[in-house]
């Protein structure tokens, strides 16, 4: 595709790619020599203004990296996320991009293909020992590395289990679809609970296709075939699909869980109110603060083709535009340290991204509290589409599952989902 064109489509997907993302900048300089010829300046952009824990985090990791030499300086510039992601695409084409930024992992391929992202060449022994899916990759190159993930569980609670006489699943016995509807039907019936299930439907954005699409995958559907990435025909509208949309309607329809969830669902079971949660593994602080042992992480269920999680966060790269590759991938490969993949994640309570990292972060060794975190993410993690297309499926997969819980038909209702991905990719050549 020629340059212009590409352009236009990037243009584009800007509105979709603020789904998952975000920080307002009117973007900087990508490496900078002080006029005495002292150290070369390479300017950072992370969408981490609002979260302290992790920004500190990567602040202690630039800090050590600009005290361990004095040819290389960097510069951290801190952003809110709402609007990250426009920011990073307003900045690339005035070609202002920062040397270093970060990027939510499913839209590695999008940047990558516009250009906006430098292969991390020389690192492949390094992060061979990453997890699979903290390492952004398009076409055989990989273009970012992360320092954690996260998986997705079923949260609940012994006493509520034992109470009802429900076996309490294993990572390797996951309770079935058929199992798991019989499950949410005695909780139902048990009038103990305003919600037998909440899965966190009043969540926004990306949250839709990382928490919803991997059950879809497990139905057998999926957001696009991904032999070629061509079309998505068959695969987000085929009766695997059809079938995955009706049972997610009836979730509601049955009153097995709200229509929208409240603003905290977490707290929403810390208080009582909701026997299983579906969420991130960000809800064990809290809700073995309240209940200890008795809070119960498992398994997501299989609905027929295996458990399926979301895999994949946010993750760093070097930009193309950067005029010190050289500085800004010294910097890459400093921090890619185990040590620094364990700061990071413990500060920010995740998995970390290597078996070395994890040994040394509490709970996360072999027959941890947490190790079944890190089990979760290495058996049932799937990525999402790695097509630069993956941002205008994201919003298609939304606005699609959005309808059909609202009663929307799950046929039609898919079937033009199908329909525009297929233009959107056709459109853009495929993203040849």
């Amino acid at each position: 595709m020629s340059g212009l064109l590409k352009k236009v489509a990037v243009a584009a997907t800007a509105a979709a790619l603020a789904m998952s993302l975000a920080a307002c900048s009117k973007g900087g300089s990508t490496s900078t020599a002080n006029a005495s010829g002292g150290a070369s300046e390479l300017t950072m952009w992370t969408h981490n203004a609002g979260n302290k824990n992790e920004l500190a985090a990567i602040t202690s990791i630039v800090d050590d990296f600009n005290a361990s030499q004095t040819k290389y300086k960097v510069k951290i510039q801190a952003f809110p996320q709402d609007s990250y992601n426009q920011s990073v695409v307003a900045a690339a084409a005035s070609k202002k991009l920062p040397c270093i930024l970060d990027i939510d992992g499913p839209n590695v391929p999008n940047w990558a293909w516009a250009g906006y992202l430098a292969p991390l060449d020389g690192m492949d022994d390094t992060l061979s020992k990453y997890l699979p899916s903290v390492l952004g990759k398009y076409k055989d190159k990989t273009y970012s590395y992360g320092y954690y993930d996260v998986a997705l569980t079923m949260v609940s609670r012994k006493s509520i289990l034992d109470a009802e006489g429900i076996r309490i699943p294993t990572i390797d016995q996951p309770w079935t679809k058929d199992e798991f509807t019989a499950i949410l039907a005695k909780l139902k019936a048990s009038g103990k609970y305003a919600n037998p299930l909440d899965m966190a439907t009043s969540f926004t954005g990306e949250w839709w296709p990382y928490a919803y699409s991997p059950m879809l995958q497990s139905f057998g559907g999926d957001l696009i075939n991904r032999t070629d990435y061509k079309s998505a025909e068959g695969a987000i509208n085929g009766p695997e699909a059809v079938a995955w949309a009706t049972w997610f309607r009836g979730l509601v329809a049955n009153g097995y869980m709200p229509l929208k969830s409240g603003a905290d669902p977490t707290q929403d079971f810390i208080n009582g109110k909701t026997a299983l949660l579906y969420n991130g593994t960000w809800t064990a602080v809290s809700t073995r603060e309240k209940f200890g042992d008795d809070v119960l992480f498992l398994p997501v269920p299989d609905l027929g083709k295996g458990p399926k999680i979301g895999g994949g966060s946010w993750q760093w790269g070097v930009s193309a535009n950067c005029s010190d590759k050289t500085g800004a991938m010294e910097y890459m490969k400093f921090a890619s340290a185990d040590k620094y993949v364990a700061n990071v994640a413990k500060m920010t309570d995740n998995i970390p991204a290597t078996d070395a990292a994890a040994a040394t972060v509490a709970g996360y060794g072999a027959g941890g509290k947490n190790d079944i975190f890190r089990q979760y993410a290495k058996k049932y993690a799937v990525l999402r589409p790695i097509t630069p297309g993956y941002p205008f499926i994201a919003t298609e997969f939304q606005k699609a599952a959005q309808d059909i819980l609202n009663g929307a038909d799950p046929k039609a209702t898919l079937d033009s989902a199908a329909k525009n991905i297929d233009a959107n990719q056709k459109s853009n050549n495929y993203f040849q």
